[in-house]
């Protein structure tokens, strides 16, 4: 069980670190013709759509499948979607970690290979790809990180981020897919050397080096203790960097091996830590923004960070029963969503109240999309469901099982895009028409 908990936690923390600056205004349109998912969890990377007119409850046994297409490799990421241009990421005949372009059919366009698979425990690709400003973005599980041309595949630049910056691999594999911040590419490679550096888009040469996370080791990887304490630099984590700007201030917040962090995002200089000391040293819950805070969450307690010019701000952590693990939370307005595995419910908390509202029982753990006052819920058992926010919580409107043969490993984010709902489980990718 626990290492089941690990692994989820840690390949649903496949995020990405997003570029943007962001913003609470619609940025994607409903047209089925101008459809964009420029990144993992969208266009404002916190997971919601502003798609309208999409159906409130399904028919029974799901929406209407437009298509399927397999061969996309072992993976857990998930599809982007600029204009008429699908990307996908997927590891093939434990070899290559490849990149497919496919049309909004699913035709295959151009794959071109970004180094080697992960064949270590769970295998699979990590992270997704990145588009922004014409460019396409992407590391894979070890650190490989490229720049290419996402009208052809052509690779512009590529850099080893463990070897530039003297970072060892986490046990699973990097999982970070890369936030492209202007002129920027910021990445977590952790390490003696900084917790996180920028790159430049255009060359992918070293613009800044942050500082490393510094800490006192009083435990081993897998709990035993250490005496006494020994000075150490914490590694990356296996969540994606958040951005926030309030204030006139810019910060990204991150989860290191065992810590929560924030950082100045011009620079990399650590403004704030919280030691999590989880045992197996897996933080994989990306941190959520809520106005001008960033809430942090894995395992139990959320913290909250407010963010001002001249400083910032952490509360008391709130303590809650909803294991807040899977990759990624939903903030609308003033309630946080998720899943909890140890609950095996869908739950929220009241984040103004600070109160846990009531869950959504007999759901297993997964990971969700919001779009049109519909959470879309997809959980690692293969089953999706649409729930419905209410004054006293959640509840399920409708389900459907995607896919009957899951060995509990369904942790691919689901994506709103065009009207269409695409979920994918490791080879397969699918898509469904979620149009009134």
């Amino acid at each position: 069980m626990i290492r089941k908990f690990i692994v989820v936690a840690m390949v649903a923390g496949m995020g990405v670190l997003a570029r943007v600056g962001w913003s609470a205004e619609p940025v994607a349109s409903g047209d089925p013709a101008k459809p964009c998912w420029p990144q993992f969890r969208g266009p404002n990377r916190d997971g919601v759509s502003h798609e309208t007119g999409l159906l409130q409850a399904w028919p029974e046994g799901g929406p209407k499948k437009l298509w399927s297409v397999s061969g996309v490799g072992m993976g857990y990421s998930s599809p982007i979607i600029v204009g008429d241009t699908l990307y996908i990421t997927g590891d093939v005949d434990k070899k290559d970690l490849v990149i497919f372009a496919m049309d909004l059919s699913g035709k295959v366009r151009w794959r071109v290979a970004n180094g080697k698979a992960w064949t270590g425990p769970w295998p699979g690709s990590r992270a997704s790809c990145t588009w922004d400003g014409g460019r396409l973005f992407h590391m894979n599980a070890h650190g490989r990180t490229v720049c290419l041309d996402p009208a052809n595949g052509r690779e512009l630049w590529a850099v080893d981020v463990l070897e530039r910056f003297g970072a060892k691999n986490p046990q699973w594999g990097q999982s970070q897919c890369l936030l492209v911040d202007g002129s920027q590419v910021l990445v977590a490679p952790g390490g003696p050397k900084c917790m996180a550096a920028a790159l430049d888009r255009q060359t992918g040469q070293t613009v800044w080096t942050g500082e490393p996370l510094k800490f006192m080791r009083t435990h081993a990887f897998g709990g035993k203790e250490v005496d006494p304490p020994q000075p150490d630099t914490d590694k990356s984590g296996y969540a994606s960097l958040t951005l926030l700007e309030a204030d006139g201030r810019r910060v990204v917040g991150g989860c290191s091996g065992r810590h929560f962090y924030c950082a100045d995002a011009a620079s990399g200089k650590l403004l704030w830590t919280h030691e999590m000391n989880p045992r197996y040293e897996v933080n994989a819950c990306m941190p959520a923004r809520w106005g001008e805070s960033l809430v942090f969450g894995m395992n139990g307690p959320l913290v909250r960070v407010d963010v001002a010019r001249e400083a910032v701000s952490p509360h008391e952590p709130l303590q809650t029963p909803l294991d807040f693990y899977h990759g990624a939370v939903l903030v609308v307005g003033d309630r946080i969503y998720g899943a909890s595995g140890r609950l095996k419910a869908w739950g929220c908390v009241d984040l103004k109240a600070g109160k846990v509202l009531q869950h959504a029982e007999d759901l297993t753990t997964g990971c969700a999309t919001f779009a049109d006052g519909r959470i879309y819920a997809l959980c690692q058992d293969g089953r999706m469901a649409l729930l419905a926010p209410t004054p006293e919580g959640v509840k399920v409107v409708s389900r459907f099982a995607f896919t009957d043969k899951p060995k509990k490993d369904v942790w691919a984010h689901p994506v709103i895009c065009g009207g269409r709902l695409y979920l994918r489980y490791h080879d397969a990718l699918v898509c469904y028409d979620v149009r009134r």
